[in-house]
């Protein structure tokens, strides 16, 4: 099923689309966030009317949303080759990273730097440069021109001083899957702890925390089709980290704050059907990614796709387009009904270039680049009228 259409024309307004006419609208940022699955939706209903009760609570209804919680975190830790009690609802991918970040320095003796990529999300980045201004050292690991990370590179920041190091498991601008298995061997081989930012990997790749060889991991219910203002922090049996919250105890005593039911239940609910049709989906979402490069690249010069060729998230496009502003072609394509972004949801409408581009080496084509993202309810209808809106929108502005 595609993104819902609106019925008749819809004419384009702005000095760059003429009288250009298109039907309906196309969403192409599920990176940013992704529409609520029906299955989410179903799961949630309960606990947002009768079933209300607090699951810190010992009488009945307490004991029904407790029931409700414990289900979902299993239903998540399944997903993930994890033990259900490893896994603490955050209310955020963003959360889960803060608190990897921080909990894992501030709970760290005599080691005092930290490492993370350079094309991290701003989540972990933030953080780690927070850190750093309270007394901690911030070691950034360069990516080629693919944004992939080398463990040569990584091991000459490693010593016996790195607490931990942080890598994401995919890039969210450019899709780039990194080597965390390589990470961690080397980062073990030291005694540092392992972190990665897994939002946009659940779902969309194979994610086996036992086989990563982690020690932490980040997760965010709305990348899949789950409710906002849900997330998750893997945690290793075992892992000394500080809290971050203090208050009520809840989450084992780890993350104070009354538990988001319903939250979690969709949550829960996604994954569940995330995983369901993984395999089906994920081979979907590469035929149509590489139709919408197809239609592109066939049609217009002067257009590089970024990223890595052979290790890439399966919905996520980066988009360099030749001679064009990013922005503009951006309102241009909204204007026809389209909906992508320049890169990360969290850093639109800044002034400064991507930083994962420029970490890439790829800095002089960031004012020119797009990023389309895929996602659960994404058709082939849905990639063509996106291909034909981009091709009309560049040729407009380039004069043609």
């Amino acid at each position: 099923m595609g993104c819902p259409r609106a019925a008749g024309a819809r004419a384009g307004p702005g000095p760059d689309t003429g009288t250009l006419m298109t039907v309906g609208r196309v969403y192409l940022d599920h990176a940013a966030t992704s529409p609520l699955r029906p299955e989410a939706a179903e799961a949630m209903a309960p606990y947002l009317a009768g079933s209300f009760g607090n699951a810190a609570s010992l009488h009945s209804f307490g004991r029904e949303a407790r029931k409700a919680l414990e289900e979902a975190r299993e239903e998540v830790a399944r997903a993930v080759g994890a033990d259900p009690g490893e896994i603490y609802f955050t209310s955020s991918g963003t959360e889960a990273d803060n608190w990897a970040i921080k909990g894992v320095l501030f709970a760290a003796r005599e080691r005092r730097a930290l490492v993370v990529s350079a094309v991290e999300h701003k989540a972990v980045l933030e953080p780690a440069r927070w850190m750093a201004s309270r007394g901690f050292e911030l070691r950034i690991l360069p990516v080629d021109r693919d944004g992939r990370v080398r463990r040569e590179a990584l091991e000459r920041l490693l010593d016996p001083g790195v607490a931990l190091v942080s890598v994401m498991l995919v890039n969210n601008e450019v899709g780039t899957v990194q080597p965390v298995r390589e990470v961690a061997e080397a980062a073990r081989e030291v005694g540092a702890l392992v972190h990665t930012d897994a939002v946009q990997a659940l779902g969309n790749l194979e994610v086996d925390l036992g086989s990563l060889g982690v020690d932490l991991a980040s997760f965010s219910a709305h990348k899949i089709g789950g409710p906002k203002g849900v997330g998750a922090l893997w945690v290793r049996r075992g892992v000394r980290l500080e809290l971050l919250l203090h208050g009520g105890g809840q989450e084992r005593g780890m993350r104070s704050g009354t538990s988001n039911v319903a939250g979690a239940v969709g949550f829960a609910a996604a994954v569940k059907a995330a995983m369901a049709d993984f395999p089906e989906r994920v081979s979907r979402l590469e035929a149509l990614r590489s139709r919408l490069v197809q239609g592109v690249t066939s049609r217009l010069e002067g257009v590089r796709v970024n990223g890595d060729p052979d290790g890439h998230h399966p919905g996520i496009l980066s988009l360099s387009v030749e001679g064009v502003d990013a922005e503009s072609l951006l309102l241009a394509l909204d204007a026809r009904g389209v909906a992508c972004s320049t890169g990360s949801a969290c850093t639109s409408g800044a002034p400064e270039p991507s930083h994962v581009l420029q970490a890439m080496g790829l800095g002089a084509v960031a004012r020119s680049t797009l990023r389309f993202s895929l996602g659960w309810n994404t058709t082939a209808e849905d990639v063509d009228l996106a291909t034909q809106a981009l091709v009309e929108a560049v040729e407009r502005l380039r004069g043609r």
